[in-house]
């Protein structure tokens, strides 16, 4: 049977851009995006950190070097300029396959800069 199982996750992530009127979703540097392993339109969680509200949602590629997190669409209410962010997304392992799995978990800080990184 598989199982859902953490496969990447950016850690405290801060909103740099929300958007309501966009058809929505969830803007990611491309920087960012590869150091986590994230495919443009792959499907994410995303725990705000500062205001508790959490949302499902795709992400898009940003522009490489910006270090912007956008919140768009109606994921817009859940999230302000500012705030704090977990984004994960899974994948589908057997029990074999993930007792050899390591998640890719990438660590930002001030400013969204990459502070850890596989």
């Amino acid at each position: 049977m598989l199982r859902a199982f953490l496969r990447s996750k950016i850690h405290r992530a801060t909103v740099t851009h929300v958007d309501i009127d966009y058809e929505g979703s969830l803007s990611i540097d491309e920087d960012i995006m590869t150091a986590a392993g994230l495919w443009p339109l792959e499907r994410i969680e995303v725990w705000n950190v500062s205001n508790g509200k959490r949302f499902s949602t795709y992400v898009l590629r940003g522009e490489r070097g910006s270090r912007e997190i956008k919140v768009l669409g109606a994921a817009g209410h859940k999230a302000a300029v500012g705030d704090v962010i977990i984004i994960a997304a899974y994948g589908y392992m057997d029990e074999s396959e993930v007792e050899h799995f390591t998640p890719t978990i990438v660590l930002l800080g001030e400013g969204n800069r990459i502070i850890e990184a596989p």
